[in-house]
């Protein structure tokens, strides 16, 4: 694939993507109780759909899914710290717990005004789950509960998250080489 040649190195690939996937489905299907009201799961578009569509097939409860959108990034390599909101939820999450997936969390902005955004909609309980969790970064403190993997501060693509709508298709997670972003 003339994508590969754009990697400098492949930081997870779709073997270990997968495992872990699976771990993170089963975290929440044994934190949840089959008796409680279907939680809402939130997929942060357009990153996580991917991780979103793997996670949901393996989660054993019952559950509804939906796609929230905030822009943050555009074009560039770092978020601009002011989300906006761009798409809204279909679905009508008042007195629901509501997982919010993302594919990565990096300075926290995003996911810390999603947070208020779904509990002003009335959600009950608001959760993260995030393929990638990128502390170094963080400007926004809050608890990622599902976390597939520690994400050094390199700037990552493929499995769903881009640069500039590009590489989403990638079935690894790799880093890109700074000329293609630079």
């Amino acid at each position: 694939m003339a994508l590969d040649s754009h990697i400098e190195k492949v930081l997870w690939t779709a073997g270990e993507i997968s495992d872990r996937v699976a771990e993170l489905a089963a975290e929440i299907t044994s934190d949840l109780s089959p008796n409680s009201p279907a939680p809402v799961l939130v997929g942060v578009a357009t990153g996580a759909f991917v991780f979103l569509a793997d996670l949901v097939r393996q989660i054993k409860l019952p559950i509804s899914v939906d796609f929230i959108r905030a822009d943050s990034y555009g074009a560039g390599t770092e978020s601009t710290g002011a989300p906006r909101l761009s798409l809204d939820l279909k679905l009508d999450v008042t007195g629901k717990h509501v997982i919010l997936v993302e594919d990565i969390v990096d300075s926290g902005s995003t996911v810390a005004s999603l947070i208020g955004h779904l509990e002003k909609k009335g959600a009950s309980s608001v959760s993260v789950c995030a393929f990638l969790d990128k502390p170094a970064r963080r400007k926004v403190e809050f608890r990622v509960v599902g976390s597939g993997n520690y994400c050094p501060d390199y700037f990552v693509v493929g499995y769903g998250m881009d640069f500039a709508e590009v590489y989403r298709n990638l079935p690894y997670v790799g880093v890109l080489k700074p000329e293609f972003y630079s």
